[in-house]
């Protein structure tokens, strides 16, 4: 099993950048695919970035393409999400999640552990 808390966000001003990070709990951490979703208020749950076990595959939303990027290191049991060039539309709630699949999925049934989440509020 593993346990995920994500921190590092906050209030940022749009253009800015801001870095996400999930720690994990757990042995297996290193075989599992690792996610960040996000919910904007009033929406629902979405994919944001994905990375497999190795960190060899990653797979990003659209939206954040080219913005966003997703890595591990697995010797810290740590997902990371540098979020740069940010929108006021990246407004949410984002969730780490951790996948026994082991892949980059961007279906939320793919994984199986859920952090408590972290607000990331940008202003325009």
């Amino acid at each position: 099993q593993v346990h995920v808390v994500e921190s590092g966000g906050g209030l940022v001003q749009a253009g800015g950048s801001l870095r996400l990070s999930c720690a994990a709990s757990g042995r297996t951490f290193s075989t599992y695919g690792m996610g960040w979703f996000r919910q904007p208020p009033g929406k629902a749950r979405e994919f944001v970035a994905g990375i497999s076990w190795s960190g060899g595959s990653t797979s990003y939303a659209y939206s954040v393409k080219g913005r966003f990027t997703i890595s591990r290191d697995n010797a810290k049991n740590s997902v990371y999400l540098q979020m740069n060039s940010l929108k006021v539309e990246d407004t949410a709630v984002y969730y780490c999640a951790g996948g026994r699949y082991g892949g980059s999925s961007y279906l939320e049934h793919e994984y199986d552990y859920w952090g408590q989440g972290t607000q990331v509020t940008v202003s325009s």
